[in-house]
């Protein structure tokens, strides 16, 4: 693993402030990020080779070895990059949520169609076994999208669960956490966990710090547990059978449409953590049903603004891999 100066960990901070602003966002790959930013194999590696065998080293060689052999400088730098930027973020994707909901569904479902024809333009051979897959996935993905919540996405095992399957997206680039997040029903919840984080700290109220703590370390520990279980086996997946895994991943998106669907018809509200009422379960309707201004104009233009951003990732990635 590479050695680093302050000035060089400041740059790979610099890169997880991108990769947070990225992962705040549905349609946005935090693994695109790192791809393009050409960290993506060392962040890879260094997860990979995480485990006991540190405190063996700890333990004979001293913390600093320890800490060098696992290159933990690296991901410190950059988790610290990424905590930062979503800590910032959260509290204003909250609030456009409330304030311009259309607008900004708009733009997660312009991303994620162009993430769709990104991910989706990767398969290289249209065999029946990958048509058959994507299909499935949609289907699957989509009966997701239409199905009552299992739980409360506040409920710690649901937490858990959400962290456990969204650290897929740290693993392959071309699919964003936030999606899955989207896909599960935790997105909000999830933000909004990290919105108290940030009020609490802004505000010295350690009652509302300490809350969204324990709430996010149950998400993370569910996202180690689904990193250490997913990583091999999706790189293993994706080096056998890519074609089969881009066109799942493909298919999930596809289905998942109608979760970001920018017009909603509210069936079930809950009660959030801060006592008020959010929509729990909804359905999607035409833009003349939508109780409210449909600001048609305004969805059509945030939603190519959304898929204007992934094509010019892609052709920001194209570049690196050419020169690469």
């Amino acid at each position: 693993m590479p050695q680093r100066n302050f000035l060089q960990y400041l740059t790979v901070t610099a890169k997880g402030l991108a990769m947070g602003a990225a992962d705040v966002v549905p349609g946005v790959s935090g693994g695109t990020i790192a791809f393009i930013s050409g960290i993506y194999e060392e962040l890879i590696e260094t997860i990979h080779n995480l485990d006991l065998g540190f405190f063996k080293i700890w333990k004979k060689e001293g913390f600093l070895k320890a800490w060098k052999h696992y290159n933990l400088g690296f991901l410190l730098a950059l988790f610290s990059g990424v905590l930062i930027s979503i800590i910032s973020l959260a509290k204003l994707i909250t609030w456009l949520l409330e304030v311009y909901p259309v607008m900004v569904w708009s733009f997660f479902f312009g991303l994620v169609i162009a993430s769709i024809v990104y991910v989706g333009k990767q398969i290289t051979h249209w065999r029946l076994a990958v048509i058959f897959a994507m299909i499935v996935a949609s289907l699957g993905s989509y009966l997701i999208t239409i199905a009552d919540p299992v739980g409360s996405p506040d409920s710690s095992w649901f937490l858990f669960f959400a962290g456990f399957i969204a650290i897929i997206a740290m693993i392959l680039p071309g699919i964003s956490g936030a999606f899955i997040l989207l896909l599960l029903g935790a997105y909000t919840t999830v933000i909004g966990i990290v919105t108290q984080l940030g009020e609490g700290i802004t505000t010295l109220n350690s009652s509302l710090v300490l809350g969204a703590l324990g709430k996010l370390l149950i998400f993370a520990i569910g996202a180690v547990i689904g990193l250490k279980v997913f990583s091999r086996a999706l790189n293993w997946m994706f080096k056998h059978h890519k074609n089969l895994i881009l066109a799942v991943l493909t298919g999930f998106m596809v289905g998942a449409l109608n979760k970001i669907w920018p017009w909603k018809d509210v069936l079930q509200y809950r009660m959030n953590h801060a006592g008020e009422q959010v929509p729990f379960i909804e359905r999607s309707i035409l833009p003349q049903n939508y109780d409210g201004n449909p600001q048609i104009l305004y969805a059509i233009l945030f939603a190519i603004i959304g898929f204007l951003t992934i094509f010019l990732l892609e052709r920001i990635a194209g570049r690196k891999l050419v020169s690469s």
